[in-house]
């Protein structure tokens, strides 16, 4: 009988079909595998949190969250992030784990999407989390295993931009006055709608001067040569601060080699509200979204009763996997089709084979329609039919 949506899926929830399934399953283990070099120790969090703590932490917009209800009467959310739940099981299970704490993981994630959003509502993602060293040398670990961990799963082009939240804020607000006005310049960065942020700034009463320090915040994208240019448009301690860090940042991921892979971009916005410091996001020439983000989150454990500073990232598998635009590798299957009288001897055959590490089917010949399609579909036919040897009939 008909039903309706009989063939539909739930708005932003997707199919994965055996190639791209196989392609994601290398990609985690290319990256976990890297993260278990440098010391990071995976972890698995509840699909289901409770809204109170992880939904209200998450810093996901509350109509983004799937909801449930539980037989206590209790609220429920899917996990819409991972580093709220990471947060909650640091300051529970591993309460007693002196800092730091390396932990990786690979989990789905879900968000509900608007009808007209196009985004899927459930995602994979993979990363790190480096929580109780507030020092620069951990930013530069984390945004260095970032880069190692996609190099390890062959993406070859791309480029990390790094930002600092202390800066954009600190500029922001020293020019228009408040937080409230400042977030409507932040919204139009987080966009990357620089139009809209000059036509906004053009109807700000400000004097000349500061509408010109606005729209040099729009050509801060660089190398680190960007850094005395940045200098002359802050005032505040707290900016400059921030470029600071950036600096010593920079000089370190010079330590690992991977300079080139770094852009500066100081407006830079990422819509985490709970980011406090550096910030970054990972971009592929084949994508003209983010394949990754992370940042530094200082604040957010304070929620857990356990304060500590932190940085992480994430990484997309959709995503990258659309990136890299490989398939994985094509591995040999064969298939032995047998007849009803021979099946004792078939199974045994096909287990000889499976012991040797070959991917074998085993196929009765009664259940095929099309011989010949079969033969289209593996690398090896193997037919175990007709009379038993014993009765002196062969293979055919």
């Amino acid at each position: 009988m008909s039903k309706l949506f009989m063939f539909e899926k739930p708005l932003g929830m997707r199919d994965t079909l055996p190639e791209l399934y196989e392609t994601k399953k290398r990609l985690r283990t290319e990256m976990a595998d890297e993260m278990k070099q440098w010391g990071y120790q995976m972890v698995e969090t509840p699909t289901v949190e409770y809204y109170d703590t992880i939904g209200a932490a998450s810093a996901i917009l509350d109509q983004q969250l799937f909801k449930l209800m539980d037989s206590q009467g209790y609220t429920l959310v899917l996990r819409p992030d991972m580093t709220a739940p990471i947060a909650r099981l640091v300051s529970s299970s591993l309460k007693n784990e002196a800092y730091p704490i390396r932990l990786g993981y690979h989990s789905h994630l879900f968000r509900a999407q608007q009808h007209d959003g196009g985004r899927p509502a459930e995602f994979e993602q993979v990363g790190a989390e480096l929580i109780g060293d507030g020092t620069v040398s951990a930013d530069a670990e984390t945004i260095a295993l970032m880069i190692e961990s996609l190099k390890r799963t062959g993406l070859e082009q791309f480029k990390l931009a790094i930002g600092h939240v202390g800066f954009v804020d600190a500029l922001l607000i020293d020019i228009v006055g408040n937080k409230e006005r400042a977030e409507v310049l932040r919204r139009y960065l987080y966009e990357k709608n620089y139009v809209g942020f000059r036509s906004h700034v053009k109807g700000l009463q400000l004097s000349s001067i500061d509408k010109k320090r606005l729209e040099g915040l729009l050509k801060l994208r660089g190398g680190s040569d960007l850094f005395n240019d940045a200098e002359k448009l802050v005032e505040s301690a707290q900016g400059k601060a921030a470029l600071t860090e950036l600096r010593e940042l920079w000089a370190v991921l010079e330590d690992y080699g991977l300079s080139s892979f770094i852009t500066i971009d100081l407006n830079l916005v990422l819509h985490m509200s709970y980011y406090t410091g550096t910030v970054f996001e990972v971009y592929s020439q084949e994508l003209g979204v983010p394949l990754g983000s992370g940042g530094r989150y200082d604040e957010l454990l304070q929620q857990f009763n356990r304060p500590a500073q932190a940085i992480g990232f994430g990484v997309r598998l959709d995503l990258l996997a659309e990136a890299i635009g490989q398939s994985a590798p094509h591995e040999r299957r064969s298939c032995v089709i047998f007849s009803r009288e021979r099946r004792a001897e078939a199974i045994q055959k096909a287990r000889d084979l499976r012991t040797e590490g070959e991917i074998v089917v085993l196929q009765d010949l009664a259940g095929i329609t099309n011989v010949d399609q079969m033969s289209e579909e593996y690398d090896e036919i193997v037919y175990v039919i007709g009379k038993s040897k014993q009765g002196g009939q062969a293979d055919e």
